[in-house]
């Protein structure tokens, strides 16, 4: 059986994946948003966006296999198929579902072994952070993935608060698949459900911790009476794959450290 060979990667984590694997050498082209590894800005095409691509420089590369992400790329999908490229778009929104995207990734390559070990290994990392970090008194979490309309947090990034042994203050909203279910249109709900901590990681935009804290009514909530607004990077926690399982987790250890 023939494995693909000539891959685009239009979002990061495949990318990022792929090389953890050792097959780089498969990437033809990524996303021009990869910033992991580092490296693959430097060694690969970028031909795309996230919800935007370069069709013709994509068919330049002759590509067996195209892999993305989630109903934004459906339109950049729907272009290549009517080309006759084969398409893969996954859709992971939970640790299970990123896990369950490195093992799929892998079969589909034909690198079903090497892809099993590397996803149990991350999977042992995040059940042994999981289990070390559970305790009775967990700080309430606001995660702003957008501050303008104010967007909380995915369901992996929730689900990875909880890990790292805190509380996500809208579990309800971290079930919606699309960030406009997820629009905090009242600013009013998050001073009632008074979070410890408050997290940001404005997609592409530098968190502005003074700008949130200066918001109608928020001196009233713990985390800016006493201070606790962070920033985690958007590639370490908003792509879902390897970053948000090892540093993503991680910075949220840390975070949670300090209260």
């Amino acid at each position: 059986m023939k494995y693909p060979q000539r891959i685009v990667c239009l979002t990061e984590e495949t990318t990022e994946a792929l090389y953890a694997l050792g097959a780089e050498d498969r990437i033809v082209g990524i996303s021009g948003f990869t910033v992991r590894p580092e490296r693959a800005r430097k060694e690969k095409p970028k031909v795309s966006a996230f919800t935007s691509a370069k069709i013709g420089k994509i068919l330049d590369l002759k590509p067996d296999l195209v892999v993305g992400f989630s109903d934004m790329q459906a339109d950049i999908a729907a272009e290549l198929v009517r080309h006759g490229v084969a398409v893969h778009i996954f859709n992971q929104r939970t640790v299970a579902g990123i896990l369950s995207m490195i093992r799929t990734l892998g079969g589909m390559l034909g690198l079903a072994e090497q892809t099993d070990a590397y996803a149990q290994t991350l999977s042992d990392r995040v059940e042994r952070i999981r289990a070390e970090r559970a305790r009775p008194n967990r700080p309430r979490v606001y995660f702003e993935e957008w501050g303008d309309p104010m967007i909380t947090g995915i369901g992996w990034v929730s689900e990875l608060i909880g890990i790292a042994g805190g509380e996500d203050i809208f579990p309800e909203r971290a079930a919606e698949p699309g960030a406009k279910e997820r629009i905090i249109e009242n600013p009013e709900d998050v001073i009632q459900r008074q979070p410890d901590i408050i997290i940001g990681s404005w997609c592409g935009r530098k968190f502005r911790p003074e700008q949130v804290a200066e918001r109608p009514g928020w001196v009233e909530i713990p985390a800016v009476r006493n201070g606790h607004l962070y920033e985690i990077k958007s590639p370490l926690i908003l792509q879902p794959g390897p970053a948000a399982l090892t540093d993503g987790l991680d910075a949220l250890c840390g975070i949670m450290d300090r209260v």
